[in-house]
């Protein structure tokens, strides 16, 4: 009986066992695999896509030397928002931004980001130049490491009240001191104005900066008095209710060296794509979904990541290397797709101390991706 049953089941293995291997065998694993790759590669692009939108985060905080975002929320940003021309100039700028260099790359070398315009809003100055405790007007604060910077132009714009009358306005700019040293006056600028019309005014105080960036000591700010023909001062040199935003401010422009321009080649492909090679796939960074309303502008920007598999272009570029990683996978990590060339973005920002600062940002947008 025992060698009987032994027969039986050899026999049955051998009836059903091909069979059932070559029923299952040729068919399942191919569409396994084919489904597999195409879900682990769609997988790897989200991966990468979330790591790049992680490290824009921080690469901003750190190229512009923040620890943390600056805690400057929508309704604080509408109080201290100039509404002057220079600043509408800028945000027509990127209004006004499309596509069309999208192939030429800035050659950046920077890990920070470069100052081109700082826009110091007027605060109060220190009791010791206040008369009988009311602020004679304004202080601006400027960080000393602009000194190392060419100045190009320094402007205070004040806007003026509606005049009565059409009338001659004298704007006055002196320097406050110590009540006891009495103020000094430095700059003065005759404008004629139309009755019922509101105005800014700008005045060039680059020689009176450069002085506070020498001796920062003597800096105690400055009083700015506009008088008509009757003595009426129609200079706005404080936030008060419905004045909000036409506060004085000091526009101040750093020169920058020029940048030498050259064109841009790489594989390029969207996220419809069956592409599994290194490539450049679109992001569009939203300012507002990371909460960071202290970013005036732009609100977003297109930066681009980087995804796909390397073997075939490091094979083509570098074959020994490739032998050699096939014949030890362990003992030599394999080529990643990242980015080969990137430029820079311009952004209007605000920083800790509430100054609106436009600069930029070196390498925020992927312009070719390679294996490397």
């Amino acid at each position: 009986m025992h060698l009987t049953q032994v027969l039986i089941y050899l026999g049955f293995f051998a009836s059903f066992g091909p069979v059932g291997l070559g029923e299952i065998a040729p068919h399942q694993p191919s569409v396994t695999a084919e489904d597999s790759e195409q879900c682990s590669t769609c997988e790897f692009r989200q991966h990468s896509k979330l790591m790049r939108l992680h490290a824009i985060k921080s690469q901003i905080l750190s190229k512009l030397r923040l620890k943390q975002a600056p805690n400057i929320s929508r309704d604080v940003v509408k109080q201290l928002l100039p509404k002057a021309p220079p600043l509408q100039q800028l945000l027509d700028q990127y209004e006004g931004l499309g596509d069309e260099n999208k192939d030429v790359i800035m050659e950046e070398d920077e890990d920070h980001a470069t100052t081109e315009t700082i826009m110091s809003v007027a605060t109060e100055p220190e009791s010791v130049v206040q008369v009988d405790g009311k602020p004679n007007c304004c202080l601006f604060s400027f960080s000393p490491k602009i000194q190392s910077n060419p100045i190009v132009k320094a402007q205070l714009w004040v806007h003026l009240r509606p005049a009565e009358e059409d009338t001659t306005v004298f704007l006055q700019i002196s320097r406050l001191k110590p009540v006891n040293e009495g103020n000094v006056r430095i700059r003065s600028l005759k404008i004629e104005v139309t009755a019922g019309i509101s105005s800014w005014q700008n005045i060039d105080v680059k020689q009176v900066l450069q002085a506070w960036l020498k001796q920062p000591e003597t800096n105690w700010g400055i009083e700015i008095n506009a008088f008509d023909s009757k003595g009426n001062d129609l200079a706005i040199t404080s936030a008060e209710a419905g004045e909000e935003g036409l506060q004085p401010f000091m526009e101040v422009k750093i020169s920058e060296s020029p940048k030498r321009a050259r064109r841009d080649s790489g594989l390029d492909c969207d996220e419809n794509s069956p592409e599994s090679r290194c490539c450049r796939y679109p992001l569009t960074v939203d300012f507002e979904d990371f909460g960071w309303d202290w970013i005036i502008a732009p609100k977003r920007y297109k930066a681009n990541y980087c995804s796909g598999e390397c073997e075939y272009m490091h094979l083509q570029k570098y074959p020994h290397t490739h032998l050699v990683n096939k014949a030890n996978p362990r003992g030599t990590a394999g080529p990643c797709c990242t980015p080969t060339k990137m430029s820079p973005i311009n952004m209007l920002y605000f920083n800790r101390k509430e100054q609106i600062i436009y600069g930029k940002i070196p390498a925020m947008v992927v312009d070719r991706c390679g294996c490397s």
